[in-house]
């Protein structure tokens, strides 16, 4: 089971924030799921671990491939972490073009064809629905932030 969505920040504290920085480069991903795994494994449970994984996996292809796609592979790409009780916070920090991810979406689910049909965006439909929270917001005039939430389920 999952808890309901109105979970509220104010009455949950931080956990444990960890941070990530790596360059512009698709090899890094590996580097990448390791140091998640590591420091979730205390955190998660096994399928959430790995829900989360896939949909950082994503998350990560996606500002290298495409937010990156123009930039050296030596501007940083920024990952931050942050683990609550009852959730986990995964952001992925670039610096590339805005993309309007709710739009895209939308105009994605229209389509009367299957995700796994598609040539491209299937990340996108992966992280919709591996995670409970899914934005993409320009934080200044250079940067970017995908933010992915997890509940996690209620332990019985």
């Amino acid at each position: 089971m999952v808890r309901p969505n109105n979970t509220s920040k104010k009455n949950q504290s931080l956990l444990k924030p960890f941070q990530l920085t790596v360059k512009t480069e698709i090899l890094a991903l590996e580097k990448i799921l390791i140091w998640f795994e590591t420091i979730a494994k205390p955190y998660l449970p096994p399928k959430v671990l790995w829900e989360c994984k896939l949909a950082l996996s994503e998350g990560f292809s996606n500002t290298v491939l495409y937010a990156h796609e123009n930039l050296p592979s030596t501007v940083p790409i920024i990952i931050n972490v942050n683990f609550y009780q009852t959730w986990v916070d995964i952001l992925i920090w670039n610096q590339g073009p805005f993309f309007n991810l709710k739009a895209k979406l939308a105009e994605l689910k229209q389509q009367k064809i299957h995700p796994l049909e598609l040539e491209g965006d299937r990340g996108l439909f992966f992280m919709d629905k591996l995670t409970d929270e899914l934005d993409y917001i320009r934080v200044d005039q250079d940067r970017n932030c995908l933010k992915m939430k997890k509940l996690l389920p209620i332990n019985n």
